[in-house]
Order: C-alpha cells, then structure tokens, then sequence
C-alpha cells in the first residue's frame, strides 16, 4: 500500500505540478489505512506509521 501511495504521490508532483509534501503523504497514507480497516483488511499493523518520526 505505501508504495502504491507514493507512487501515486510522486505522479501527481510530476504531471500535475503538486510539491512533494511527506506531511501530505503521511496524512494520505494514515487515511487509507484506517479505510482498510474500516472495510475488514486484517494484519495491518506492520503498515503502522507509528515508528516513523514527526508522524504524530
């Protein structure tokens, strides 16, 4: 999933004009996990963002 969303990040910078924005990313990649959640996926807990600084 991480990759997918920065791959979709980095095509928007590219082709869109977007500035890359980690605080965006993390946001976006938050977002999509609890969706998941929300929509039954399971053993999500190692896509944690938790360990990875400033991502409070």
């Amino acid at each position: 999933m991480g990759a997918w969303l920065l791959w979709k990040h980095r095509n928007l910078c590219v082709f869109e004009g977007a500035k890359p924005c980690i605080e965006e990313m993390l946001c976006t990649f938050r977002n999509e996990h609890h969706l998941w959640s929300m929509a039954g996926a399971r053993h999500l807990a190692s896509l944690s963002t938790g360990s990875v600084a400033g991502a409070g």
